[in-house]
């Protein structure tokens, strides 16, 4: 960056940092930052798009590093952070809940489905093209499924958001413990479908089940839990020792992301497993916030902070886009290493990690252009004035 573009950047910063209200929290905003750029990271990291040959041409298929290097597990630790959004999405729901529920479900729901409506119809023209074009099924089925993978997040996230007045009178009642009941109903379903010989089909329970636990908990967050260090404490010890007893002692997997080819994913859809590592994640999460407030009390931090969280779901949504574009065009190259090789040895790793630069350029780009249908002229005006969002 030249020295004239820090100074403005500098400047932009402090406008920023002086029109957020005194009373934001800022370690909810860089929360989420944080858990939607683990996101982005764990999709361009774990995700390998390859070139295999057949007689009907070149297609690509798409493989985990994950199952070539098993020792790469710790990295779906990092990088799955959908706890940690579950987390903030239940304290900001909570928060701004006050009454006209139709009203205020409505607007949340906006702001949802614009950009997912901007992303349909974009892929509805390209995948056109490229079909017509002549594209093979199996490649136009891999893309869509990367493409599509990232919205059932947001159905899960927009049937938890209209449950908020049902979960916060839960919580009213029974404090952070309410979140003890869709853990019983995910350790009940897990029993069912592993132990006891049940359907596949009823794992499907826990896609609300899981993800309500820390939307619970984020709730209780709001309204005054977890004031001091101990239970936050308690909730990080205790998911992570409840995690290792399962992975080690009841065969779940050691992955908290899908692995290709894996018998049992612990995210399609969420075990027991990832539940109990969400509820440490969140017990980090609120260990770590006086951390993250005296770094939001810097203008700088604060101000990519704030945009991050004024186009969090256009960040999100296209993201795999970006990485798809840069898979695709590099095709008209030839087959790029770390881009169209396969994911089996460490030099890969050196490989993907050189190409993270292209897939956030690409990703910039697709927000200037894409943004504005998240927010709408509530975004502009914000651009301009430098007031977050709330």
């Amino acid at each position: 960056m030249t020295g004239r573009a820090m100074t403005r950047f500098r400047a932009a910063a402090g406008r920023i940092d002086a029109a957020t209200p005194a009373h934001r929290d800022r370690t909810v905003d860089a929360l989420r930052a944080l858990a939607i750029a683990g996101v982005i990271l764990g999709h361009w990291l774990v995700t390998a798009l390859v070139v295999t040959s057949g007689r009907s041409g070149s297609t690509l298929s798409d493989q985990s590093p994950l199952a070539a290097m098993p020792w790469l597990t710790p990295v779906s630790w990092v990088f799955q952070t959908l706890a940690v959004f579950f987390l903030v999405g239940g304290y900001a729901a909570a928060r701004s809940y006050a009454g006209d529920y139709r009203g205020w479900l409505a607007r949340r729901l906006v702001r949802l489905s614009r950009p997912v409506a901007a992303l349909a119809v974009f892929w509805a023209v390209l995948g056109t093209g490229l079909y017509l074009g002549g594209e093979s099924t199996r490649t136009l089925h891999t893309i869509g499924t990367l493409v599509l993978d990232p919205l059932w997040f947001l159905g899960v996230f927009a049937l938890l958001t209209a449950l908020t007045p049902v979960a916060v009178m839960l919580v009213r009642r029974l404090g952070a413990w309410a979140a003890a009941i869709p853990v019983a109903v995910v350790a009940w379903v897990d029993a069912a479908r592993f132990g006891l010989g049940g359907p596949s089909w009823i794992g499907w329970v826990n896609v609300l089940a899981g993800w309500l636990v820390p939307y619970l908990l984020g709730i209780a967050w709001a309204r005054g839990a977890f004031r001091g260090w101990k239970a936050p404490a308690s909730m990080l010890a205790g998911g992570i020792a409840a995690t290792a007893a399962l992975v080690l002692w009841a065969a779940y997997p050691a992955s908290m992301v899908g692995v290709n080819g894996a018998r049992i994913s612990n995210l399609n859809p969420p075990t027991l497993a990832v539940v109990t590592f969400g509820i440490a994640q969140a017990g980090l999460a609120l260990l770590v916030r006086p951390l993250l407030a005296r770094w939001m009390r810097r203008p700088a931090g604060w101000a990519v902070v704030a945009m991050a969280n004024l186009s969090a779901m256009t960040l999100f949504l296209w993201s795999q886009t970006a990485f798809l574009i840069v898979t695709m065009s590099g095709l008209l190259i030839g087959k790029l290493p770390g881009l169209h090789t396969a994911p089996a040895s460490a030099i890969w790793i050196a490989e993907r990690l050189a190409w993270l630069p292209v897939f956030a350029a690409v990703l910039a780009v697709l927000l200037l252009v894409f943004r504005r249908f998240e927010r709408g002229q509530q975004l502009n005006l914000a651009a301009r004035t430098g007031t977050p969002i709330p």
